[in-house]
This record gives structure tokens, C-alpha cells and sequence, in this order.
């Protein structure tokens, strides 16, 4: 925000008094007051956000991990009007009589708000039902992933949600007949991944659905049930998928089988009316930059060109010289992957090497870090009915620490392969997400709508810093002695930039879904690019502007320069647009300069 605008907005503010309305003191103890009064009424309004967070603590919180978040429009719109509540009160503070850490908090604040409203025009592109994030996903794991099971009270609570289950599913439903009445479909290759999802997982018996499983494996820690009080929970839980959930997900089963034959092949956000504005949104949303869809297509382009030329070196040096740079890859894949990759002594493997290379990883970034996470991480492998369009992920633990941090893992065939693994741990962990989330959890200086990302996140920062994390690692030496590991790092580094491509060739360049397979990505991805416009990109568009800041105060400082030091702005800065981490980078570099 401008000076000048900073100034207009006060003025306005200051004729408001002549109607009774009072400004709000400009003081750190006053706005300290509003982000926590504001954080509280916003987890507040969403129980799924409170039971993962574990934000509140006492009846209320017991009260909200009993409850389950609406899938309504209805519930959409309340959010956004509240965010243009927080907005309005937040531009009654004068900023120019922060410290640096409110006034950053207060522009991060206003930064995130702002998107929720603007999110308003574009409700309608978002299906509530799809294979990646919809509600058939989301509800799923609130319970297997999200939901504390520790003692007999989570689980008490577990059985109270899992009753508003099917409510929430039957609300999904509702606003899908809405858009279907609208003529806003998904694609027909989405409605056909997200039935093949979702029959996975209402065709099992109810016994044996990851709702039951799931919470049968926790229970089973719970010291104070008896075996007698662990079977009848586990029935109880049993009954209502039977009874309460497959019924609801039969609905909306029948539902995309309804639609299925008036839906297109036509994959981008061109499709629909005003879809270059929905995208141009969503990059915004995105990336935090203003970049357009011909821009990032042509840094994909040239980041493709010059991540081959570097593989295609290394490839020569293994001897193998035949074929494309992505043919090799496809036979050094296939030569790295697991035996028998369905198998279950394949399955448990990976997740074993997984453990040790995180451990390993651990150990790796003490000379790089000042400061290393409390928290711990641990993986896991992803249910089965979600294995065939899962992609990895890192689910942050809450603040109470009642369970560590989690890396998710696809089980499907493509990912088990050696090839790339050790970068992907790297990403979703040690030194990518888990340092760069789980610091700033750790960070009491940080007021708590940061330190919990209560009100989201900034995809280019967490995904540029994960990125900027595996090229780290390949820049000081950790794939030492193996090139194939530094061919896995250089192949996840192309498939990001491949992303930009793709990504905007789908949604800006009309690009048909087979275009963008035959450019290098699995259909699994480009179905995730298709539900999420604009996400794909954040990740190697903040990773160029890490890297960028990083040469920069390298240029600048020369032998003052120290990578704990430029490590530490960028994690202590936390989440933040990426103009924003740049001031502060500047900031640090003028301050070494001084010394």
C-alpha cells in the first residue's frame, strides 16, 4: 500500500468520526488485540479449520471438533463478508506507527483477506465434487488425517462428526445440481477420475473403509478404552459409513454419472465465460506476482530448454546417449523402480527408505540453518482410494502438538521408483515445507494468525522456498557420488518448469488435456492442474524469485554473505507475497552492508 493511499484511506477514516464511528488506536497493543480478535471469530467460524489447528483449547474447543464445516454457497459468502468485515476494521490502524513485525503482519493480513474477496466473482469455476480437493476428498480426510484421536473424547468426538458427514456430502450436492443448472461442468475426464475415486471408496465393505480403518489403528493407542469399549466404538463408526456416508456418496455418484455425457473434453478455464479474468486471478492468487499467462509460459519454456541441456550432460556421462532427454529418464526410471511396486513388501520398503532419508536430511541441514524445527515430521502413505490422483503432500501439526507434522505419499506404480525420491523427500520436508511451516509455527513473536496460517497461505512462498530447498541441496553437494539422484533433482525441477507450460497452455492457450500429457506430465498431474488452475505455477516462479534474491545479496555482501543468514530472513519473514520478502531481503542486505 502507497504513501499516498495509506494517507487517503486515514482522512476517510478521520471524516468517519463526525458519524460516531471511532478509529482504532495505532498502537502494538490495539492491533495485537484485533489480530487475535479477528483470528478467533475466523477459526471460530470454521470447525475443520479449529479441530486441525487444535486453535482453542477447553469446552470450546471440544464443542467445535464436534461440528463439521458447511459446503454451502451460503457459507462461502459468510466468509467473505466477514473478510470485508476484518478489512474495514484493519484500515483503521496508521501502520507508519508499527514495528516492522505488526506492520508486515498487518500487510500479510490485508494480502490474504483481500484474495478471499476477491474470490467472490469466481465461486461458480470451483466444482464442489472433483478427484483432487472436493468435498468427497476433503471430508475423507478431515477424519483420517486431521482429526485428533488421543483420547476416549477425540474419539467420542470422532463418532459426533462423522454423523454430519453425510449433511455435508448431501450440501456438495446441492451446489452442483446448482452449477450443473448453469451449465459450469467439469470436464468429462475429471467426472470420470472422480467416479473411479469415489466408487473406490464407497465399493468397500464398510469395515474395511479408511473412515474405519483409520480410526480403529488410532483408538487402539487410547490406554484408558477398554478392548469391549474399542470394539463397540469401531461398530458404531462402521454403521454410519454403512448407513449414513455410502448412501450420500451414492448420491453424488449418481450425480456425475448424470452429467457425464452433457460434460466436454475442453480442459482450461477458457471454457466458460470470463475464464481468462478467473485465471488471471488465480495466478495472482498464486504466484503473488502480476505476471501474465504469456509470460510464464515463455520462462517455462526457457527454464525447459536449459534444465534438458544440463540432464542431457549428465545422461552421456551414464552412457546413455539414444534417445530423447525424456526417453532416458523414462528407461532410468524404470531401471530404478521398486520390485513388484504393488506389492505390499515393495509398499513398506519405500516408506522405510523414506524415514531414513529424512533422518539423513536432518542431519544434512544443520551447517545451513540457524535454526531447526521442534516439531517432528513423520510419513505415511496415502489410504488406497486416493492413491490414483493423490499427489505429495505436507500437513502441518497442530499447535498443540498433539500429533507431529505429515508427509503423505502416493503408493501408485509411477512413484515407486528410487528415481526422484530423495528430492521429494527433501520438498515435503527437510529442508523444504516442513522447515520453512513448521518455524514459523514455532515463532512466538509472530502474532497467531502467522504462526498458524489460520487465514491460508502464499503457494509461491511455500512451494518456491520447497523448490528452492531441493535445488539447495543439489548445490552443496548432498547427491555427491550419485547422479542418478541429481538426475532425480533436475527431473522434478523440469516437471516444474514443464508445469508453467502446461499450466497456462490449459487454461489460457487452449490446450487440449493429451496436449499436455504428451509434454511430458502424467495424467494424474494434469487432472490436478485442471481442478486447480494456477497452483502448478507458484512453485517454480517463487523458487527464480528465491534464487534471484539470494545472487542478489550475494553480489552485494561478497565475503559477508552467510547462507544461515540469508536462510534465517527468508524463514523468519515466513509467509509473505513475494515483493514483500524481497523488501526484506533488501533490508537485510543494507544492514551487512552497514556493518
Amino acid at each position: 500500500m502507497t504513501r499516498f493511499w495509506r494517507a487517503a484511506c486515514a482522512a476517510i477514516m478521520f471524516g468517519l468520526l463526525a458519524n460516531g464511528v471511532a478509529l482504532a488506536q495505532g498502537t502494538s497493543q490495539d492491533i495485537d488485540k484485533f489480530f487475535d480478535r479477528f483470528t478467533d471469530e475466523w477459526v471460530r467460524g470454521n470447525p475443520d479449520l479449529a479441530t486441525s489447528l487444535r486453535y482453542f483449547s477447553g469446552e470450546e474447543q471440544q464443542k467445535l471438533e464436534r461440528q463439521l464445516t458447511p459446503q454451502t454457497r451460503a457459507y462461502d459468502e459468510q466468509r467473505i463478508e466477514l473478510a470485508r468485515k476484518g478489512l474495514a476494521e484493519l484500515r483503521k490502524f496508521d501502520r507508519s506507527k508499527l514495528d516492522d513485525t505488526r506492520r508486515l503482519s498487518a500487510d500479510l493480513m490485508e494480502w490474504l483477506l483481500n484474495g478471499t474477496v476477491r474470490s467472490e466473482k469466481y465461486l461458480d469455476y470451483y466444482f464442489p465434487l472433483q478427484q483432487f480437493g472436493g468435498a468427497n476428498v476433503n471430508i475423507v480426510e478431515t477424519f483420517t488425517l486431521r482429526h485428533p484421536l488421543a483420547t476416549a473424547q477425540d474419539a467420542d468426538n470422532y463418532i459426533a462428526r462423522l454423523a454430519l458427514a453425510n449433511d455435508r456430502m448431501d450440501e456438495a450436492v446441492a451446489e452442483s445440481e446448482a452449477l450443473v443448472r448453469k451449465n459450469m461442468l467439469p470436464p468429462r475426464f475429471i467426472v470420470q477420475a472422480t467416479l473411479a475415486s469415489m466408487n473406490t471408496f464407497a465399493d468397500a465393505p464398510a469395515d474395511q473403509n479408511p473412515l474405519v480403518t483409520t480410526f480403529a489403528q488410532k483408538i487402539a493407542t487410547i490406554s484408558s478404552l477398554s478392548p469391549e469399549q474399542r470394539t463397540q466404538l469401531q461398530a458404531k463408526v462402521t454403521s454410519l459409513v454403512e448407513k449414513e456416508i455410502y448412501p450420500s456418496w451414492k448420491k453424488a455418484i449418481a450425480l456425475l454419472k448424470r452429467i457425464e455425457p452433457k460434460a466436454t473434453d475442453d480442459a482450461g478455464l477458457w471454457r466458460f465465460k470470463g475464464g481468462d479474468e478467473a485465471y488471471a486471478n488465480a495466478l495472482v492468487r498464486f504466484t503473488s506476482t502480476t505476471l501474465t499467462p504469456e509470460e510464464i509460459h515463455q520462462i517455462g519454456l526457457r527454464q525447459v530448454a536449459k534444465i534438458e541441456a544440463e540432464m542431457d550432460g549428465i545422461l552421456r556421462t551414464l552412457g546413455r546417449t539414444e534417445g530423447s532427454v525424456r526417453d532416458r529418464m523414462k528407461k532410468l526410471e524404470d531401471d530404478l523402480r521398486y520390485p513388484d511396486p504393488t506389492s505390499d513388501a515393495s509398499r513398506e520398503q519405500i516408506m522405510k527408505d523414506i524415514d531414513v532419508l529424512m533422518k539423513d536430511a536432518i542431519k544434512r541441514s544443520e551447517p545451513m540453518f540457524a535454526r531447526m524445527p521442534k516439531t517432528p515430521v513423520i510419513a505415511q502413505p496415502f489410504p488406497r482410494f486416493r492413491e490414483a490422483s493423490a499427489a505429495a503432500n505436507y500437513n502441518r501439526a497442530p499447535l498443540d502438538g498433539s500429533r507431529p507434522a505429515i508427509f503423505q505419499m502416493p503408493l501408485r506404480v509411477q512413484r515407486m521408483t528410487k528415481l526422484g525420491l530423495r528430492t521429494l523427500v527433501y520438498h515435503e520436508t527437510v529442508p523444504g515445507h516442513h522447515f520453512q511451516i513448521a518455524l514459523e509455527q514455532e515463532n512466538t513473536s509472530l502474532p497467531r494468525f502467522r504462526q498458524s496460517r489460520a487465514l491460508g497461505g502464499i503457494s509461491a512462498m511455500s512451494e518456491g522456498w520447497a523448490l528452492y530447498a531441493e535445488k539447495l541441496a543439489a548445490e552443496t553437494g548432498w547427491y555427491e557420488g550419485d547422479p542418478e539422484g541429481l538426475l532425480g533433482q533436475l527431473s522434478a525441477e523440469l516437471w516444474r518448469a514443464r508445469r508453467l507450460v502446461v499450466d497456462t497452455g490449459l487454461h489460457a492457450k487452449k490446450w487440449t488435456r493429451q496436449q499436455a500429457i504428451d509434454y511430458g506430465i502424467e495424467a494424474s498431474e494434469i487432472d490436478r492442474y485442471v481442478v486447480n488452475p494456477g497452483q502448478a505455477c507458484s512453485y517454480m516462479i517463487g523458487q527464480l524469485r528465491i534464487l534471484e534474491m539470494r545472487d542478489h545479496a550475494r553480489e552485494q555482501l561478497g565475503d559477508k554473505f552467510s547462507p544461515k543468514d540469508f536462510h534465517r530472513v527468508v524463514l523468519d519473514t515466513g509467509t509473505m507475497p513475494l515483493d514483500t520478502l524481497q523488501k526484506e531481503v533488501e533490508e537485510y542486505v543494507v544492514s551487512v552492508k552497514g556493518k
